[in-house]
């Protein structure tokens, strides 16, 4: 195994997303000169150059890039174990639940009820994540479980199991050519400009997007009303719906699907207690991994 201490990688890692040794040193409350040391020694330790560096410039090797990726993941999973083996420590550890406002497909109240009923139960904080990045909360532990879509939310290093499975919904302006039909295909919307959601397919199309990028859908709504972009999007995630806007199922579009999501190495009996609250209270069938 290649000797990388946390540290070492904590200060590649804020260089590489500075791309300047000053302002990486203030982050991180180091003297530069420190940094520029530790830098030097980790780039001897692996025998690989990380960083270009020039009197005004900082740029990334490829190894750099590599290790950037890779060395986020790591300490997000360092993170993440410190954070869980504390609070597996805690009898009175509350679990953590991340969702979308809104985007749970009207299940939320049932699970909570289901769990609560459980005589394991403990309290459960809801944390609101927004459109793309609530799989990252249980990731680096800030969450113990989250309710996801799939396919579009990033389900790597998660274990996952179903609790609905919905169509999808075209969202157009009320003037748009397409606004008075009963349904659409994906065909109809074929030609259609779609917004890009910043890490996520939400389209379900197969030429993808190629339209403004949003991160929410206030910014989303903004735009369809102004004509620059239609939506397609799960039922759940479609709501509510804004007057001056049609909702028109696309029926052959692919499922989504409403998933409990929570991490592979993730197996204290506080999340079990959870995930089947949560296929009970959804009337999806029990599994072994749900039962473990």
């Amino acid at each position: 195994m290649a000797d990388l201490e946390t540290r070492e990688l904590e200060y590649f890692v804020t260089v590489a997303e500075e791309l300047h040794f000053g302002r990486a040193a203030s982050r991180l409350a180091i003297a530069q000169p420190t940094l520029s040391k530790a830098i030097r020694r980790l780039e001897s330790g692996l025998g690989v150059q990380l960083l270009e560096r020039s009197s005004r410039h900082v740029t990334l090797t490829p190894a750099g890039k590599a290790l950037l990726h890779h060395g986020r993941n790591a300490l997000n999973a360092v993170s993440a174990a410190v954070e869980k083996t504390r609070r597996a420590g805690d009898r009175h550890a509350r679990l953590r639940l991340v969702v979308k406002p809104s985007g749970e497909a009207d299940l939320l109240l049932g699970i909570l009820a289901a769990y609560s009923r459980r005589p394991d139960a403990r309290q459960v904080d809801i944390v609101f994540g927004g459109a793309t990045d609530r799989a990252d909360y249980v990731r680096d532990g800030r969450a113990d479980v989250a309710l996801l879509y799939a396919p579009f939310d990033d389900l790597s290093g998660l274990d996952h199991e179903t609790l609905s499975v919905e169509g999808r919904v075209a969202i157009l302006p009320r003037n748009h050519r397409l606004a008075s039909r009963s349904e659409l295909t994906v065909a109809d919307l074929r030609h259609e400009t779609l917004p890009r959601w910043k890490g996520v397919d939400w389209t379900g199309t197969p030429e993808g997007a190629d339209g403004p990028e949003i991160t929410d859908v206030t910014q989303m709504v903004q735009l369809i009303q102004l004509g620059r972009t239609i939506a397609v999007l799960p039922y759940s995630l479609a709501q509510p719906v804004h007057p001056a806007l049609v909702y028109i199922p696309v029926v052959d579009a692919p499922s989504s699907r409403l998933v409990v999501a929570w991490s592979q190495t993730d197996r204290r009996p506080l999340v079990a207690a959870f995930i089947q609250a949560a296929l009970e209270a959804s009337g999806a069938p029990l599994d072994a991994a749900a039962e473990a």
